[in-house]
């Protein structure tokens, strides 16, 4: 790594760990600088604002979950297990902050903050068309269209069971998402066939 991006992990590191103690709504720029003693203009070289250092956060469960994808067999696994990895692959990334990650999304939500709503919604469809990649899906035109409503509505509800499950391993998320690929694997064969 560079220098410049050990700064910028630094950086989002101190923010994470910040996050964990303060909570992510009372993180502050100035803070983080004063903890890592560097200037405020450092921190908004890498990162312009506040949301950019969730984004980042964001951008690693993104990159766990493509590095699945090196998993050696990977393309010997059944369309299905890929998905399941890769999607798995990406809330285990977060599962170590996982009230923090909860704590950045309910901060995005804030009636206040409709331009984090709509980098969400980007954000959502950029991590689907990732989980698409990952899991080597080929399909084209309205196949993929369909896929990705329905990866998206997974992904979504895969997502909210995993922010509310405290079993041990999230045993009950990955249950859901089990049942949730199951059922669009059923309705793929029926309307989209090599799903």
């Amino acid at each position: 790594m560079t220098v410049d991006q050990n700064l910028a992990q630094a950086i989002l590191d101190s923010a994470l760990d910040l996050g964990a103690r303060r909570g992510w709504d009372a993180v502050h720029l100035h803070d983080i600088a004063a903890a890592l003693e560097i200037p405020l203009a450092e921190i908004q070289r890498f990162y312009p604002h506040k949301d950019a250092l969730a984004e980042a956060w964001f951008d690693r469960a993104e990159a766990a979950l493509v590095a699945v994808a090196a998993t050696p067999g990977w393309m010997d696994l059944e369309p299905r297990q890929r998905l399941f990895l890769t999607i798995t692959g990406w809330l285990d990334a977060l599962g170590r902050r996982k009230e923090l990650t909860a704590a950045m999304l309910r901060y995005k939500v804030q009636p206040d903050h409709l331009h984090l709503q709509v980098q969400g919604l980007i954000r959502v469809s950029r991590t689907v068309q990732w989980i698409r990649e990952a899991a080597a899906l080929p399909e084209t035109g309205w196949r993929r269209e369909l896929q990705e409503v329905a990866l998206t509505g997974i992904f979504l509800s895969t997502l909210g069971g995993w922010l509310a499950d405290d079993s041990p391993d999230h045993t009950r998320t990955r249950a859901l998402l089990d049942r949730l690929l199951s059922v669009a694997e059923k309705a793929a064969i029926r309307i989209a066939p090599g799903w």
